[in-house]
């Protein structure tokens, strides 16, 4: 187990030996704090969160080891200190077993390959929709195992009921957050005068963690968990520091018809003006620049080793056998002999439906006449 470690002063070289033994493997890299991804809220008459500066100019925070084994070499971890340090709550889990675990099918074929093995995990119950209406306190921040994303437990202030959601970036113990899916609270109607304004209703609701329909996001607005239909849950941007930008609003006279969003890949994407999004980027968005530093933490993970098919045997890849480096001077395939490279679309050179028509023309040239 990592532990700090343990700085003494020996008063001499017999100490030194003595005290060997408290030495430990972690060494934290002094850092600079991370600026902030998100702002908290909507400010000013214009309802639209601050811009976001590029990403290249942001301190990663990583966490390193001294070399003292040959697996803590490159071993690199985000630093995330505010994580609970026990266990899930038991009764929003279920255990993961059985042949999924190994990438089988309901038949037990083997449809995803290099999965098996790994420590033993629970599924947590996560709260996609979040139709719940009322006030919500984070309770603590958890890591899962199940995804690169961290969790927030929250509990409704009124009915004391207690659920799993995908953490914003940001997001503490002791933060209190909202769904408004399920429409508009009374008290903050009454606040507005009894009439909706737009302005004041994203000042008042565009806060990190809180979850709205998308067609009450001002444009321009950074959200995650968006979902695409409207009773549906959230289908996009569920990973570690991924995020969707509302793009535009069509609207058939005061009615919101659909919203177009921009994926991270670019990607433009229609989707039901009440279907939800959650106001921020999700959590832990250095996850992506950590390393394992050894196979063995691959293992632990549930991920099985790789083999080129060129280092096989015949018998068990077109690429193997032979003597040397050589894979028969044939085009690359996968196990099964289905093209890597190119293959029928991208190797066909014709227009399809040049030839269907010169087909066409030449088969009737060849009928008989009656």
């Amino acid at each position: 187990m990592l532990q700090p470690r343990i700085h003494l002063r020996p008063s001499s070289r017999a100490c030194k030996c003595l005290l060997s033994v408290f030495r430990n493997y972690a060494t934290v890299v002094q850092t600079r704090p991370l600026p902030s991804i998100v702002p908290t809220a909507v400010t000013g008459d214009v309802a639209q969160l601050q811009a976001q500066g590029p990403r290249r100019d942001e301190v990663i925070q990583l966490r390193t080891y001294k070399p003292r084994t040959p697996g803590l070499r490159h071993l690199k971890r985000p630093i995330n200190d505010h994580l609970f340090k026990g266990r899930p709550l038991r009764k929003l889990t279920i255990a993961k077993t059985g042949q999924g675990k190994g990438g089988r099918n309901n038949s037990g074929r083997v449809t995803v390959r290099h999965r098996g093995g790994g420590h033993k995990r629970r599924i947590r119950i996560i709260d996609f929709k979040r139709m719940l209406p009322g006030e919500h306190v984070v309770e603590r921040i958890e890591y899962d195992p199940n995804r690169s994303a961290h969790l927030a437990l929250i509990t409704n202030s009124k009915t004391k009921e207690q659920s799993y959601i995908i953490a914003a970036d940001g997001m503490r113990t002791g933060d209190k957050i909202e769904s408004f899916r399920s429409g508009i609270p009374a008290p903050l109607l009454k606040s507005m005068g009894g009439v909706i304004d737009p302005g004041m209703l994203a000042a008042k609701t565009a806060f990190r963690g809180n979850c709205l329909p998308v067609r009450m996001v001002p444009l321009g607005t950074q959200v995650f968990n968006v979902g695409s239909k409207s009773a549906g849950g959230a289908v996009f941007c569920r990973s570690a520091g991924t995020y969707a930008t509302v793009v535009s609003k069509e609207e058939v006279g005061k009615k919101v018809k659909e919203v177009v969003v921009r994926l991270q890949s670019g990607e433009m994407r229609k989707v039901s003006p009440d279907a939800c999004c959650t106001i921020g980027v999700a959590s832990n968005p250095q996850s992506h620049f950590g390393q394992l530093g050894k196979a063995g933490r691959a293992r632990w993970l549930g991920i099985r080793p790789t083999v080129r098919g060129l280092a096989m045997n015949a018998a068990d890849h077109p690429h193997g056998g032979g003597r040397g480096k050589s894979k028969g001077n044939v085009h690359p395939v996968s196990p099964w002999g289905v093209l890597a490279k190119g293959g029928y679309k991208t190797r066909r050179k014709r227009n399809p439906n040049k030839w269907m028509v010169q087909d066409r023309e030449r088969n009737q040239g060849k009928r008989r006449p009656r």
